[in-house]
């Protein structure tokens, strides 16, 4: 685990931000229970009224580095920008699962099908995870915003810690004992291009680019000491600083020196002896030969280049940890105190729809491993390369404080004190709700008719309109049924893809149709302003999508306009209805108190309507972009330079967590280096 020894002594100031609403309230509120040691507390915050910010307000007070738990990606890329605005002058880093595909190994006796691990790794991303550990270990001024995945195992901190390289002028290298080290920590050497994790030598010269980062240190050496260090931009070679000194972080989390290297060996090979000779207890052919294949490949890895696929499988030799131990994780590289208790704080964001998950993680990995194990594919200790048990988890984190607009059963128990957040600075209101019966009884023809009537009103006075059904089928057969009425609409369900969705919602934005049916992706994360009225139909139909929790997140949608309304379509009052429906009119009623109070009129938040794919791209990478209109002229005279740009723009584009354009920039170095091969085969 982290300690606090060598660590920059930076703290969060937040910059340009004042506390309004019903902010200053519960930054108060949070900021006394932690003094008085409340270890649970819980953020109930309404949609709308700046939670994030009032847990930046927390961070700045409380001065202790933070993990920020959000419940998927997209969020956790939300808030790291979010807490970047914030925190300018902090390490903000983002630290999320870094496959863009993953297929988990897996067994599957009753078909006799053997699923090998396979993965596409997002290098981009793996460079951010690097970059999050190596902040936690050098300084104290830092936010980690993460997935679910900080609770897999990652390697010993110590280890990681322990085997970097610190690199000064004056200091006695050769060549030859640079790259040694260099290779000691997993770093690849090349001729061509540098990528995070590589380096090369020209001459006197050894170019390296950290594994973090996207810059190229270039160290000379003369005289078997090291003469002189700078910092190059990789793709024009622009001196950017020339340095004194430079630390070199592993390349892989999993690394160790060499007599760990001989101690895991030597105990894997006597887990292996054991394993076999069960097997042979058992009568057991085909197990023993699976495992011993594979296993004594692995150690010959090991042994020759201290790395194999799937090493983390072998995590618990390396560590020296018994049996059952929980693995080391991201929480171990958060400083701890002396006696080993945790000195961060921990927000876990959405935590009605993020907890679920950190509960759940542990069981549906042990039953895959188990069965790897039982037919011969891992040894046992494979198992212990895991997610960590909630209970473990509770006892590697300190205060925490769990945000939600719809805190669930677990948090109220758990939660020293719950604090609302219910006033917006804007004034704007809860939406007013109306509970309408079908007509018929279970009809879905009946309410559909009603809710036309009711969209055909909005529309004429320029509102636009949601609709949350049960099903995709409903959704899509709902959407054609209102343009057979003459009604412009569409549907958005998870089967879409999601730059087509990207463009559903900024159509429906501009007003090139005017009703969006969906299913649950209308919950949560969607601001739309313009959005006057919701009809949820089958409201009574209890279950996940008409919970409690759902409807007051679906409600929600509508809070962000002043003329919001919802109507919830409904034969029985379930007690979910009853629930949201108090809920959310207790805040109305908060919020029309305030309102009344200080003058205040609701006022509907205005956005400018453009593109959702330029407001998603990062300014810099839009000037990058600018740069290159003249692609084809480029290409044309020297396509190696076009892809280097398109490449540098991606980069910038990942370092400010702007996936979007990423995502779009790699597309289109994937087409030109293709086209670039079917050029060389003309």
């Amino acid at each position: 685990m982290s300690s606090n020894s060598n660590k920059s002594q930076g703290t969060f100031n937040l910059k340009g931000f004042t506390p309004a609403g019903d902010q200053p309230k519960a930054i108060a509120g949070l900021v006394d229970g932690l003094k008085k040691g409340m270890a649970r507390q819980t953020l109930l915050g309404a949609t709308g009224t700046g939670k994030t910010f009032t847990i930046a307000n927390v961070i700045q007070q409380v001065q202790k580095p933070t993990l920020v738990i959000a419940h998927n990606k997209t969020l956790a890329a939300q808030l790291a920008q979010e807490f970047r605005t914030f925190f300018p002058d902090a390490a903000v880093h983002y630290f999320v699962s870094y496959y863009d595909y993953y297929q988990p190994e897996a067994y599957m006796p009753v078909t006799d099908t053997y699923i090998e691990k396979d993965a596409q790794i997002n290098e981009e991303i793996d460079r951010l995870r690097h970059a999050s550990t190596q902040a936690l270990l050098t300084r104290k001024d830092t936010i980690i915003v993460a997935s679910v995945s900080c609770i897999y195992g990652l390697g010993s901190p110590a280890d990681y810690e322990r085997e970097n390289i610190k690199l000064a002028v004056g200091d006695a290298f050769s060549k030859v004992d640079l790259m040694q080290r260099l290779v000691g920590i997993q770093y690849e050497r090349t001729t061509a291009d540098l990528s995070p994790g590589t380096f090369r030598a020209l001459g006197n010269r050894v170019d390296i680019m950290p594994i973090s980062e996207t810059i190229m240190l270039q160290v000379e050496i003369a005289g078997g000491k090291i003469a002189h260090m700078q910092v190059v931009d990789p793709v024009s070679m622009k001196l950017m600083k020339v340095v004194e000194d430079y630390f070199i972080f592993p390349a892989k989390h999993f690394i160790s020196d060499v007599p760990t290297r001989e101690r895991a060996v030597q105990t894997i090979e006597a887990e292996l002896k054991e394993q076999l000779a069960y097997f042979e207890k058992e009568g057991k052919v085909l197990e023993p030969e699976r495992l011993k294949r594979r296993t004594r490949y692995d150690v010959a890895m090991i042994k020759e280049v201290g790395f194999c696929q799937g090493i983390e499988n072998y995590s618990r030799h390396l560590s020296g940890k018994a049996p059952g131990v929980a693995p080391d994780t991201l929480l171990e590289y958060f400083p701890h105190d002396k006696n080993g208790k945790p000195e961060f704080l921990t927000i876990i964001d959405e935590s009605h729809v993020t907890l679920p998950q950190l509960h759940g993680m542990y069981a549906g990995d042990q039953s895959r491993k188990n069965t790897l194990v039982e037919y011969g594919f891992r040894l046992p200790s494979a198992k212990d390369n895991r997610p960590l048990r909630y209970e473990e988890f509770e006892t590697r984190v300190g205060d925490v404080i769990y945000v939600s607009a719809t805190p669930g059963n677990f948090e109220r128990t758990e939660s020293a004190q719950i604090v609302e957040q219910i006033i917006r600075p804007t004034g704007l209101l809860d939406p007013v709700l109306d509970v309408r019966k079908v007509g018929q009884a279970g009809s879905y023809k009946g309410q559909v008719h009603d809710f036309i009537d009711e969209v055909v009103k909005d529309v004429k006075t320029g509102g636009r309109v949601l609709a949350t059904t049960l099903t995709k089928k409903m959704a899509e057969s709902l959407s054609e049924y209102l343009k057979e009425q003459g009604i412009k609409a569409e549907y958005l369900h998870s089967d879409i893809k999601t730059m087509d969705r990207i463009q559903i919602l900024t159509k429906f934005r501009k007003g090139e149709f005017d009703c969006l049916v969906g299913v649950n992706l209308l919950r949560e994360g969607l601001d739309l302003p313009e959005v006057t009225l919701i009809g949820i139909l089958d409201a009574d139909k209890e279950g996940f999508l008409r919970s409690e929790t759902s409807l007051i997140q679906t409600i929600g949608r509508a809070a962000r306009n002043s003329r919001g309304r919802v109507i919830l379509y409904a034969d029985n009052m379930t007690g979910s209805l009853e629930r949201a429906i108090a809920e959310t009119n207790r805040r109305r009623a908060i919020q029309e108190a305030y309102n009344k109070e200080h003058g205040i009129t609701p006022t509907t938040i205005e956005k400018n309507i453009k593109d959702i794919t330029e407001e998603m791209q990062s300014d810099h990478a839009k000037a990058v972009n600018e740069e290159l209109r003249v692609d084809e002229k480029l290409f044309a005279k020297n396509p190696d330079k076009l892809i280097r740009l398109k490449e540098k723009a991606m980069k910038e584009a990942v370092k400010i967590l702007d996936f979007e354009t990423a995502a779009i920039l790699r597309d289109e170095i994937e087409f030109l280096k293709n086209k670039m091969d079917n050029k060389a085969d003309k």
